[in-house]
């Protein structure tokens, strides 16, 4: 599935794909570092195993890796991100006996059904092939009552100057950003994918561009 999906990259697109990553979010972090303390305010004392979609170089780790007991699943296609998600664990306070990165794709999630207390993903339902499958795996792999943590950027409204340009850049966007898709309407996606209740907001944020707007909450299973 894995290599299905996500068909394997050169090394060196990897690495810098990695790099740039890890360099280069660095204000987009700080502006929306207020939406995710709030929202992951929730796990404390709820969450003893955590799944992570998408973690890449590890910024949401800092938010919740340091709860007392907690395990960190972390997956990512791309083998790259592996080193800089265990150096932001181990800045988070996470040891490292409770940290496990896999090589995957979220589409195929390799865990139990039932088997973590809450899912976290922020910007990757963007660059997933199929948004429906993902989003199925994550309520299988949740137990009942779990909880699914999400912040991704969707199309802005029909008819806006902002629109048009996504629509326009979206083919390069794909290209450039490792299959990231301006124009997803990934907010529906999730109201719609069958959890018990949906608490869904929306934000924009300057540093994000043409990556806007923003939609963020939790689902619950």
């Amino acid at each position: 599935m894995l290599k299905r999906v996500h068909p394997p990259r050169p090394d060196w697109y990897e690495e810098f794909y990695a790099s740039v990553l890890d360099s280069s979010m660095k204000s987009y972090e700080k502006e929306i570092a207020g939406y995710k303390s709030q929202l992951f305010s929730n796990l404390r004392g709820k969450a003893q195993n955590v799944l992570e979609i998408g973690i890449g170089t590890g910024p949401n780790l800092r938010y919740y890796a340091a709860d007392a007991g907690v395990n960190v699943f972390g997956i990512d296609p791309n083998r790259k991100m592996e080193k800089y998600a265990r150096a932001a664990a181990l800045a988070a306070g996470l040891p490292p006996t409770n940290f496990e990165f896999k090589l995957a794709v979220a589409e195929a999630l390799p865990l139990s059904d039932a088997s973590v207390d809450a899912v976290v993903g922020t910007l990757v339902l963007c660059s997933v092939a199929d948004v429906n499958m993902t989003l199925k795996e994550v309520r299988r792999v949740l137990r009942p009552g779990g909880l699914y943590i999400f912040v991704e950027h969707v199309a802005a409204k029909d008819g806006t100057i902002l629109k048009f340009f996504q629509g326009v850049l979206d083919p390069i966007q794909q290209t450039v950003a490792d299959g990231c898709h301006l124009t997803r309407k990934t907010g529906k996606s999730i109201s719609e994918a069958g959890f018990s209740r949906v608490d869904i907001n929306m934000a924009f944020l300057s540093s994000a561009s043409l990556i806007n707007p923003h939609v963020y909450g939790i689902a619950f299973k």
